[in-house]
Formats: C-alpha cells, structure tokens, sequence
C-alpha cells in the first residue's frame, strides 16, 4: 500500500525533523548511480528512532509532530531497494535483505518461517551498523540503492511529481531540490498559493475509538490552499500527505483527518465529522480572503460529488458559506446569501442605481442558486420599481443602465415611465420621447409624452415613439382630445396645440379630414367645427353659403395663417380628397368625413355586386356652395387642372368577376343632382348647338368656359350625348310628353329619328306622347303610321306620323301600336286591271295587276287607293293608283313620277332621267 509513497514518506520525515529542531526544513532528493538520496536539515536519527523503525511500531514522539517520526511509513522504502540505510550525525544505520537472509538460516526455527513466507522477511527487522557519512549542509541522509530498472522508473516518477503542493502539505519544510542525473530542479513555491491554516485540539470524546497512539496526540489542524496563478488543485486530500480519497473543490485540503489502516482513505466517525465542520468554516475564510468577486464565485461548490468524503464537504461548506457575510452587493457592502438578492437579467449598472431599492441586491451569477439565494427576475424587480417614488433624472438612469445590455422586451414590458405632465405610466409601448418642433400647448391632447428628464432612446428600443408632430398627430389620443375639446375648460389650449402640430409637420390641406371636427373661435368668439368656417378673403369666403359657414377669428388668422388653418379644415381654397382603394358600399360610403353625400353617389351607380375603385377623387366642399355661386365655381374648376381632372375623369369600377366599367365622377354626380345654375339643375339646360330647343332651356354660359365640363355637369350638348347617357332617354321622352312645352318639329323629328336607333331596354315607356309640335297624346291612345295608306282613315286621335322606315323601330321603343296592328286590310269588289308597262319600267317590283273601284270604303271613311292582306293595290283615282303602286313596288319615294306616267305615258324617258338626277 505505501508503494508509491515513498517520496512523500521521506519528506514527511524531513519535515518532523525540522519541526523537532524548530529549523527551516530543506529536503534534497537525488537519483543518481542507482540510488535515490534523501537529504534533510533538522533533528538527527536516535537509537529511539532505530528501534521504531526496526520494530514497525508507531513513532515514539510525542511533541505535536504532524506525523510519526521514522515509523510505518518509513517501510515505503521496500518498495524500491532491499537494503536501505541511514548517516545522521549521531550515527549511521542499514538494513540489508541478503544479509537478514544469512542470520536468519542460521537459526533452525527460522528457516521454516522463512520458507513459509516463500523466502520473504521483513527486511527492518535487523538493523546493522553503516560506515556512511552525511552531506555537507544537512543533518541526515537516507540512501536507498534501487532493486531493479522497476524501481528507478518508479522513483524517477516519484521524484517528477513532487512540487509545492508538498511544501504546503509538510509546513516545516522550506525548500525541497530534485535532481535527477545532471538535471535539477528547487521547489519553494508556497507563496505561490493563498493558504488559509487553522489548529485546535480534540475533545476526548472525538478520540475515543481512534487507537491509543492517536488519542495522545489530540492535536489537529488544517490548511486551504488556493492557487494564486491559476494552476491545477490536486484532487485529492492530503493527510498531510497525499491520499487516495478524492475531493473536487478550487483549494486543496491538507487536514489531520484519521485515516484507515491503509492511510489511504478517510476513517469514517465523529473525528471526520468534526473535521468537516472545522475544515468549511476555514474554507470560508479563504473565500473571504478572496478579493475578485468572480474567483469568489468559482470557490462555491458544485452539486455533484466525487466521493463520501468530497459529499460531507461539499454540504459544510455550502452551509457555512450560506450564512457568512462573504457576497458584496451592488452597493459594496457584505451580505450572506440568506440575505440576498440576485436579478436574473439585469445589468449590474441597473442593480447599482437599484440598491435603495432592493435590500442584499447582488449581481446575478449561476452559483447563487447553489447556495439558495433568493432570485429574482427582472419583470419582478419592475414591478418593485413601480412603487417607488423617486426624481424624474433618475429614471432616465435607470433607462440608461438597461440600455447596456441585450433587452427583454417581454419583462420590461410594465417599466414605468414618467411623463411630462407628472403622471407614470406602466409600460414605454405608446409613449411618446420628446422632439423638436412640439408646441407647448401640447400637453393639453393628453398624451403619454415622456418627461424630458427622463426620455432616453432606449425606451424607443421598448416601443416608445420619437414625437415628431407627424407621429403625434397620428396618436388616437389625438383624434379623442379634438373630439373632446367640445367640453373642456380651455378648448383654445387644445386648439393651439393641434394647430401648432400642423404647422410643425406641415400637414396639407385635406390630409388629416378628421382634423375638420377641431373646435375653432368664430368672428363672434364662438366655438365652431372647423369645417364650418371660412379664411376670410379666401376662394370658397366668396362662394361659400354664408348660412353655412361662418369665418374664423381673425387672431387665428393672423397667428396661424391660412395654409395651416385649412389644413385642419378651415375653408379656403376648393380642394380634392383622394380615396384608395375604396369599397363601394353605400354604408361605407355614407361613413366617409371627407365627401359630403358619397353613400347617394354610390347608390346612384347601381351595383348588382361587389365593386370598389382603386383611387376615387372628389372636390370637398361642395356642399356648402351659396346657391347663386355655382357659375363662380364652375369658372374656377375650369382653371384649375386638378379640380377639372375630378369633375371630368370618371371613375373607373373594379367588378367582383374581374370586369372594369366607367361611372360619372363623384364631383360631377354632385354638381348635376344637387348644384343649381340660376335656380336650376344643370340638366335643366342645353347648349344653343345642341339642337334642343323647346325641350330644355337655352344656355349661354361664359364663353371661358368648356363644353365637355359643361357636358359633364349636365348641360344637354347634343341629342347623342344626352341619349347615350344613364336616364338620358326617359329625359327626352318626359320633356316630349310635357304639353306645356312647344317643341319645333325639326328637334321632333330628329329626336324620334334617334329614339329608334336606341334598344327598347334602355327607356320606359311614356305615358303621354307627342304627336305633333304642338299636340300631346296619351301613349295608349296613339298608333304610330307604319302604312301610307293608313292616313286616309279618320283616326279617334291624331296617329304618329314619323318617316316610314323608322315606324315599326319607334313603336317598339315607345311601347305604341302601329297602325297595321289595329285595321283590317280586307277590301272587296273591283275590277282587276294590267298594270302599264311603262309604270313597270319604273317600277320592276310593282304587280302585273290592280283593281279598279268605282268608289272605294275602308273602315266607313272613303278612301282613293288601299292595299289588302294580299298586297293587291285597290283604286278608285289615277294618283291613288300611283300612291299603291309605289307603294307595293317598294318605292314609295317615285309615287309622284309614277302618276306622271300613269296621265302621260310620253313623259317615260323624261322622268327616268330627271329620277337618275335623284340618285346617289
């Protein structure tokens, strides 16, 4: 067992020779030629000393020596030679295996002793004398001569291993030197460690199962030793030497600890115990010797042991170190762990300004919670923090110290921020940091604006906005202190503050239309929506209904000036509003602030579906235009390119299925439905070129003005424009049926020309018609001619008479019957006569025959020509036959140069070249 202890062994023994001698211990250790030297300075070898050694029992001092003096372990040395010997001042001594082999056989009762032991025997048992003499400098020598190549590989490890280590475990040594062949090496390194040595004495009861040679000593002690450079701790105790028994802590332990018959391990037992509890308190103090904070840390034990022994020092240590004052706090004084607080998460600058706050506040690290320390996070030191009342200046510390380190946005989400106007708040999220540009009055809009002492950018980092007046105008507090305005004390603070904004931010007209409800002073000095009033000596102070509007103070005027004020909704100037992407819902639309009356123009479009615009435009102001203003408006949307491009631009609509159609401007529904030109609406008028008179009221406008912004407003321009536009027919077809009106019979007959070409779907039937000029019929009491011969017949009421092509068309779009619908074109009698080549000539398509009648009746109204179901032509007249003939050879235009022919059939070649003069 004390195989490889021979080293340490001999240093013990050097050491309790110097402390014998109350001399400085040096130990010299060489290998050379085969023998390993031991060399050391202090008490000399006694005959005492012989005898303990050649008798194996225990040392015979008893002066608190930290080991025995040449006892047990001096038997180390058989591991490596057979014949070990000793020069001290008072004598020299060896032992020698081959020569206690030689006496031994001469003594019978021995040899079978020996042989039963296979040859071996204790090799101390027989000392003899030695001639050896010591080394200059030292008190002894022991010299051992190795046994084998075994042995000197094991000395030479042996001897390669010591180090100050060894100083620190054997105290009375000073000095030890190794030397091996010509290499050499001092090891007096001690001073290299920070040491920490306590001794005491055992009660007797401790010793009570120890052995009788241990309960005379009751003397302990104890060191710590911790490397001051960083270099590896032995894991292992040392009793005072080395053991087997590990321990895994930052300082090395060399205590008198009772070890088992191997002095290999700890003895287990009260002794033990109470060691532990003496070794923890000494380790504590050298953690408090310990100035770095961080390497103090590094002295806490971990969880996990390395054996029995590391186990019960881990916990003493723990214990002891939970209840000493060895932490600092943030604010530098000593604190145990019991009593202190770690924040996981907080930069140690947060800690500092926070140690008033928070008592035994300490910098979180990993081996606190080793220790018990109560930790703490950061949201809950937050929440500490939102009970305290301290200066504005030191918040904005705290805010700076938070800014050192990575952000948790999550546990700073309820930091308390103090703002501007005394209140604190929970939470940077919507606060606002002071900018450049903020009006004093500003504090009125109640705001979460930071208190300038306190505002630092990290709150940004937090969610806090920079408050520049755009981003502060665009707060929904904003919106709630305009509508609110209406009944606080000072309505002009919150006036001043939102106007200053404006100015600042240098918002435009129509930008913000929720600024319109802003409260503003009259010329009376009445409060007034903004929108209500009017710039003096502005564009719109000129149009603008006077019932309607009222005009602003003129100290608003002379402070602010006009710009900013209509861009809170004062009118000044006309101005378009721009909606994106905008739903055409007529509830939506009624919803909008912006466009007085957009959910009728929305309805008026007629949607069977979903639809919207990308981009719709609108002039504003529309609706508080003085009646006798509209030509004055009209004057100025027509020089001015952006208020011209939202009255003629139509809109263009998004159907759901992916379709695109055009609809009539917003602006330009507006001014048709509700704008009134001398007392009437624009569609009331028609230009002089439009060929509508008697219909619609002559219009002279200003010559500056444009016909197509005339033509989108209303105003009839021609027949085509107002037919093709939405209920432009049923116009026509109202103003045709008014008897009150006197339509010349050129714009009747173009207008009923026109009325045929358009499908029956795009007008409602009339109710009443118009006949002629000057006569009105009701629609179910007239036919409409579709026949020539029908106007012989004495009609109840005055038939339609319009050009013969466009009958049957113009029947059908005014939902009339055409005369052929109501007669029956049976007729009787006659003479069945040939019809004159020379009328056929002119006539390819006429029949070969007619009939003659002598007098000829058709529903009891005398007739001169007819034609039957059968297209036979019946005539009592020479131009009625002409008129039949024409008629059914389908050239009623020739029915003139037909009777001609008929009276002077000469005149053939006559008429046909003037008929060629005819021709296109």
């Amino acid at each position: 067992g004390y195989r490889d202890r021979v080293v340490v062994e001999l240093a013990q023994n050097a050491a309790d020779a110097a402390v014998r001698a109350a001399v400085p211990g040096r130990l010299l250790l060489r290998l050379t030629d085969g023998i390993l030297t031991a060399a050391n300075t202090g008490a000399p070898l006694d005959a005492a000393g012989v005898e303990s050694l050649s008798t194996l029992r225990a040392s015979t001092k008893r002066d608190g020596s930290t080991a025995g003096r040449f006892g047990v372990g001096f038997a180390s040395v058989l591991a490596v030679t057979d014949a070990p010997r000793i020069a001290s001042g008072t004598g020299a001594v060896r032992w020698d295996a081959a020569m206690a082999r030689a006496i031994v056989e001469q003594v019978p009762e021995l040899c079978a002793e020996l042989d039963r032991r296979d040859g071996q025997l204790p090799v101390l048992r027989l000392p003899f004398p030695w001639s050896g003499a010591g080394l200059d400098g030292y008190d002894s020598v022991v010299e051992l001569p190795l046994r084998d190549a075994a042995a000197r590989d094991l000395a030479e490890q042996l001897l390669a291993e010591v180090d100050d280590a060894l100083l620190l475990a054997l105290p009375g040594l000073a000095e030890v030197r190794v030397e091996i062949g010509d290499q050499g090496r001092v090891v007096s390194g001690a001073d290299r460690w920070q040491v920490v040595r306590r001794i005491g004495t055992h009660s007797a009861n401790l010793l009570a199962d120890r052995p009788v040679e241990e309960r005379d000593r009751p003397d302990w002690s104890i060191t710590w030793a911790r490397p001051r450079a960083g270099q590896p701790v032995p894991a292992m105790l040392h009793a005072p030497t080395a053991t087997d028994e590990p321990l895994d802590l930052a300082a090395l332990l060399v205590a008198s600890f009772p070890l088992d018959p191997t002095r290999r391990h700890v003895a287990p037992g009260a002794l033990t115990d109470a060691l532990v509890t003496e070794s923890a308190a000494a380790y504590v103090e050298l953690v408090l010797a310990v100035d770095d904070p961080i390497e103090r840390y590094a002295m806490v034990p971990g969880p996990v042991a390395t054996g029995r022994l590391d186990a019960s020092l881990r916990r003493a240590v723990s214990d002891a170190l939970r209840e000493s004052r060895w932490l600092r706090s943030v604010d530098g004084a000593a604190v145990a762990p019991r009593d202190a607080v770690a924040v996981a998460g907080a930069p140690e600058r947060l800690l500092a300004i926070c140690a008033d706050v928070v008592s035994g506040l300490v910098p979180a690290h990993p081996a606190l919670a080793l220790l018990g320390v109560r930790r703490m996070q950061l949201v809950d030191l937050v929440d500490v923090l939102a009970e305290v009342d301290r200066p504005v200046a030191w918040w904005h510390d705290v805010y700076a110290a938070l800014a050192t380190e990575p952000l948790d946005a999550e546990a700073l989400g309820a930091l308390p921020v103090p703002l501007a106007d005394g209140r604190v708040v929970r939470g940077p999220r919507g606060a606002l940091l002071p900018g450049d540009g903020l009006p004093a009055e500003v504090a009125a809009l109640g705001l979460r604006l930071v208190h300038p002492d306190a505002a630092h950018p990290m709150l940004q980092r937090l969610g806090a906005e920079n408050a520049t007046p755009l981003t502060v105008l665009a707060r929904p507090e904003v919106r709630v202190a305009v509508e609110a305005a209406w009944d606080e004390d000072d309505p002009d603070e919150v006036a001043g503050a939102i106007l200053g904004l404006v100015a600042a931010a240098g918002v435009g007209a129509g930008e913000l239309p929720w600024l319109a409800a802003l409260a503003l002073r009259d010329t009376d000095g009445e409060l007034t929506p903004a929108d209500e009033l009017v710039v003096p000596g502005s564009a719109l102070a000129g149009l603008a209904d006077p019932g309607s509007v009222g005009e602003v103070h003129p100290d608003l005027v002379s402070r602010w000036g006009a710009s900013v004020l209509a861009a809170v909704g004062v009118l000044a100037d006309p101005t378009v509003a721009e909606l994106h992407d905008f739903q055409l819902d007529p509830e939506t639309a009624a919803a909008d602030e912006e466009l007085s009356g957009l959910g009728d123009w929305v309805a008026s479009l007629q949607l069977r579906g979903p639809a919207y615009v990308a981009e719709l435009r609108g002039v504003r102001e529309l609706d508080v235009i003085a009646e006798d203003a509209w030509w004055r408006l009209l004057a100025r949307v027509a020089g001015d390119p952006i208020l011209r491009s939202a009255v003629l631009d139509p809109a263009l609509l998004d159907t759901a299925g992916g379709g695109r159609t055009r609809a009539t401007s917003y602006t330009a529904w507006w001014i048709r439905d509700r704008g009134r030109f001398d007392g009437r609406r624009p569609s009331d008028w028609a230009l002089p070129e439009a060929g509508l008179d008697g219909l619609y009221d002559r219009l002279e406008p200003p010559a500056d003005l444009p016909v197509e912004l005339l033509a989108a407003i209303g105003v009839r321009t021609s027949l085509a424009t107002l037919l093709a536009e939405p209920g432009g027919p049923d116009d026509l077809l109202d103003r045709l049926g008014d008897s009150r009106r006197s339509v010349p019979e050129g714009v009747l007959a173009a207008a009923y020309s026109a009325l045929a070409e358009i499908g029956p779907d795009s007008v409602g039937a009339p109710s009443r018609v118009r006949v002629a000029a000057g006569l009105v019929a009701p629609a179910e009491r007239v036919v409409v001619i579709d026949a020539p011969h029908h106007l012989q017949l004495a009609w109840a009421d005055p038939p339609l008479v319009v050009p013969l092509p466009i009958a049957a068309a113009l029947a059908d779009v005014l939902d009339l019957d055409v005369s052929s619908s109501r007669l029956s074109s049976n007729v009787g009698g006659g003479t069945e006569r040939p019809v004159p080549a020379e009328v056929r000539e002119l006539l390819p398509a006429a029949p070969t025959t007619w009939w003659e009648h002598e007098e000829l009746t058709v529903a009891d109204t005398e007739v001169s020509w007819w034609v039957d179901d059968s297209g036979r032509v019946h005539s009592c007249t020479s131009d009625g036959l002409a008129w039949g003939l024409s008629w059914v050879g389908g050239r009623w235009s020739l029915r003139w140069a037909v009777a001609a022919v008929l009276t002077e059939p000469a005149r053939l070649a006559e008429l046909r070249a003037e008929l060629r003069l005819d021709q296109p």
